[in-house]
């Protein structure tokens, strides 16, 4: 029966697939997500989105390092069994058994790098996004200096950064990390500037990120409005931490900024007087926002 010469070599590809299942059993090994000892909500930082996607990002590391030798050895251990119950040696089906095993290591090798450069992206976006977000801490004051900042504020479609609520306004701050660009003697170029609807940096420039600012705080506005049964004064604002701002062309609409002294810059800046019943309404509906995101995580199945 000469379909038995190739059903009998799968024996030995039998380890190989009880290591691939140990291995995908384990992906969610390294989780960093932490609950609350007293109600078990999600503890939540600043950057917690970025957080999540992060260990997502490692595990999709863990993953594509750990089964790929694993799939790219398959073929050769299915050709090593061929070999022993072949009745004859035929050199193009090794052959093709090897072009397998190259093709495949290849192919996880390329995953491999795309997760590294992942992982990098998001590790320099959590930088920008805890340093702004300490930066936003520093406006918190005793009940005097009435200031509140919430982080990952979820929307209908997105995650705003941080939301600062002052005696003044409400700032809707959106973090972006960006890596400088190098001149020709090695210094660094971090100036850019910013229009209407673009930022241009140097050798390329972007309106993503003043349009998704702009987005959220047209939804935050408009949601506040509802909430607070009044106008809200709501400002969009745009950290680029690292960078040095230039403003010129600049719409008044949005406040670009590095982020350096966030905090001062915002408790200058006044948009208007909210009276103490329209703040404590503005606090008590993003409270529950922020409730109404960990519910959802408490609900949501684990995988």
């Amino acid at each position: 029966m000469a379909w038995l010469e190739y059903l009998l070599p799968l024996i030995f590809l039998f380890p190989l697939a009880a290591t691939g299942v140990i291995v995908v059993a384990l992906r969610n090994l390294h989780d960093s997500r932490v609950r609350s000892p007293f109600d078990a909500h999600p503890l939540r930082e600043p950057g917690q989105a970025l957080r999540d996607r992060l260990d997502q990002a490692f595990a999709g590391l863990f993953l594509d390092g750990a089964l790929g030798p694993i799939i790219t050895l398959a073929p050769l251990v299915y050709g090593m069994g061929r070999m022993l119950f072949a009745n004859q040696q035929n050199w193009l089906e090794w052959g093709f058994y090897g072009l397998m095993s190259t093709l495949l290591m290849l192919l996880y090798s390329f995953l491999v790098i795309r997760d590294f450069q992942r992982i990098r992206r998001l590790k320099l976006g959590l930088a920008c996004e805890l340093a702004v977000g300490q930066e936003l801490e520093a406006m918190i004051r005793p009940e005097a200096h009435p200031y509140y900042v919430f982080h990952d504020v979820p929307t209908d479609t997105t995650t705003i950064d941080h939301v600062a609520v002052t005696p003044h306004g409400v700032f809707v701050v959106e973090t972006r990390a960006r890596t400088p660009a190098c001149a020709a003697d090695g210094s660094e170029i971090n100036r850019v500037a910013v229009e209407r609807d673009r930022l241009r940096f140097p050798g390329w420039s972007e309106r993503r990120p003043l349009q998704k600012t702009r987005q959220a705080t047209r939804w935050l506005s408009h949601w506040l409005d509802e909430r607070a049964g009044q106008a809200v004064p709501v400002m969009g604002v745009l950290a680029l931490p690292g960078w040095d701002i230039d403003a010129q062309a600049a719409d008044g609409d949005l406040l670009v900024v590095s982020g350096e002294t966030l905090a001062r810059q915002l408790d200058q800046t006044r948009l208007g007087v909210i009276d103490a019943p329209t703040h404590d309404a503005i606090i008590a509906a993003l409270l529950e926002r922020a409730a109404l995101l960990e519910l959802t995580h408490l609900q949501a199945p684990s995988v």
